[in-house]
């Protein structure tokens, strides 16, 4: 038996902003846009990979949550601190360098991290932290 990643859920607050990070900075592919309600489910990932996606989820939709999760739920993307997607590339510093220059929130420029990995990290436009690594050599 064999288990895959398929997909992860990454929140979103507004979901043309999204979209528009994750295809045209990411470069992601926009592969489904659901729509119900006023609400949008996006579907989107890397063109290599068209077996993983990263859904975006709006997370005012989660059933089963008080109002009270969704209000602390919007503080800690605010914040940054709800969720994290970790990318890899095979020149960090050529693609922090791009991403960069679209006007990103960054929160760590390219470094040689101690436990033996190169890495940045960055916002997304509903706060998600997306951290991206050096492919080994």
């Amino acid at each position: 038996m064999t288990i895959t990643i398929h997909s992860s859920f990454l929140p979103h607050d507004d979901p043309d902003t999204a979209t528009a990070f994750y295809r045209d900075v990411l470069g992601f592919e926009v592969r489904n846009d659901v729509g119900y309600n006023g609400l949008h489910w996006i579907t989107v990932g890397p063109a290599e990979q068209p077996d993983v996606s990263v859904v975006l989820y709006p997370p005012q939709a989660t059933p089963g949550v008080t109002d009270d999760e969704r209000r602390t739920v919007a503080e800690m993307m605010a914040k940054g601190t709800f969720a994290t997607l970790i990318l890899s590339t095979d020149d960090l510093d050529a693609t922090f360098d791009r991403v960069q220059g679209m006007d990103v929130d960054v929160v760590q420029e390219p470094m040689d991290q101690p436990y033996g990995i190169r890495d940045c990290a960055f916002r997304d436009p509903s706060g998600n932290l997306i951290r991206l690594n050096q492919k080994p050599a």
